[in-house]
């Protein structure tokens, strides 16, 4: 029996093939996993994705895929986290354990972001396909589960998921286990996105270069150096057909100078996970930084101007980060 090793919530974790077990092991001294780097973050907004869509009346998004993709053991995990970061506040601890999880995930730094940055680039997919895109492409894809909703605009849509090969067994794996056979229109394509592989995964069969496309790269700049991310917006751009069109989210390089304690302190958090943040673009050189790697860009807003726009169609409030943003630009 096969067995994928994966590294988040700071610790290591080998989990079996479907119909297996999964278990926890001592994290080795030193080591990270090779799991994709957004290891943590892709388990964590799958859940809190879910949790979205039980806390919200009115969800920008309904995903309750999240809890079906993500392990038991790993929920088991963050419940634990959530119950040691109430502290003293023990009368939280009358709520349930399932309810304490999704107020700490609620309570992430990073909720607003996943919840707003998905809605936001589904609405601009659907734009895309009304406009004739048939091809969504989704970089650094996790625990995404457009395919599985299957939004009915998405109808004739070819999806495909690329990652990291660990990440995407884990996926296929949870699928299975969940006894659903992926969609037709899924296609999954294994690459390493750190050493190149971007572009020998756009020549895999499933994407057909000489017809536009919509893709996503959400959550996953800000892990990457500048010079990375440089380089995976003009591999992008020399097998994208023209009217293709690109969102992503980018940290305002700003915060890495400034860096104050309460950014200070994620950042030391996520790398002792292993997944520290390490760069941004400066807002006012993104079109230029854009245009050099072959986009034009359409739209660059930051969080709190996204919250704007969201705000009315939520019951509860969100506080967004001043220096998240979310770009949307078109092959020149």
């Amino acid at each position: 029996m096969s067995e994928i090793e994966v590294t988040y919530l700071g610790r290591h974790w080998r989990l079996h093939d479907a119909g297996g077990s999964s278990r926890p092991m001592e994290r080795r001294s030193g080591t990270v996993s090779p799991y994709f780097r957004g290891s943590l973050t892709a388990l964590g907004t799958a859940l809190m994705r879910a949790a979205h869509g039980r806390l919200e009346p009115r969800p920008l998004i309904d995903d309750p895929w999240g809890d079906r993709l993500v392990p038991e053991e790993v929920r088991a995990a963050y419940r634990e986290t959530a119950l040691s970061k109430l502290g003293a506040r023990g009368c939280d601890r009358n709520r349930g354990p399932d309810e304490v999880l999704d107020a700490f995930l609620a309570a992430s730094r990073g909720y607003p972001n996943v919840i707003m940055r998905a809605r936001h680039t589904e609405d601009a997919l659907r734009q895309a396909v009304h406009q004739g895109i048939r091809q969504y492409v989704i970089i650094g894809a996790g625990f995404d589960s457009f395919a599985l909703r299957a939004p009915a605009f998405a109808n004739g849509v070819s999806v495909v998921e690329i990652d990291q090969p660990s990440t995407q067994a884990l996926k296929r794996q949870r699928i299975a286990e969940c006894g659903v056979a992926p969609p037709r229109a899924l296609h999954f394509v294994a690459a390493d996105l750190t050493e190149g592989g971007l572009e020998r995964a756009l020549a895999h069969g499933a994407y057909q270069s000489s017809r536009p496309a919509f893709f996503s790269w959400l959550g996953v700049t800000m892990f990457l150096t500048r010079a990375a991310n440089l380089s995976t917006l003009q591999a992008i751009a020399r097998l994208a057909a023209p009217g293709s069109e690109l969102m992503f989210t980018y940290f305002n390089d700003a915060i890495f100078r400034s860096a104050p304690d309460s950014f200070r302190q994620w950042n030391e958090s996520n790398r002792a996970a292993g997944e520290p943040f390490l760069s941004g673009f400066v807002p006012d050189l993104l079109r230029e930084d854009l245009r050099q790697a072959g986009w034009e860009l359409l739209q660059d807003l930051s969080e709190p101007q996204l919250f704007e726009g969201f705000a009315p169609k939520m019951s509860n409030p969100m506080t967004p980060l001043e220096y998240s943003r979310i770009a949307h630009a078109r092959i020149i």
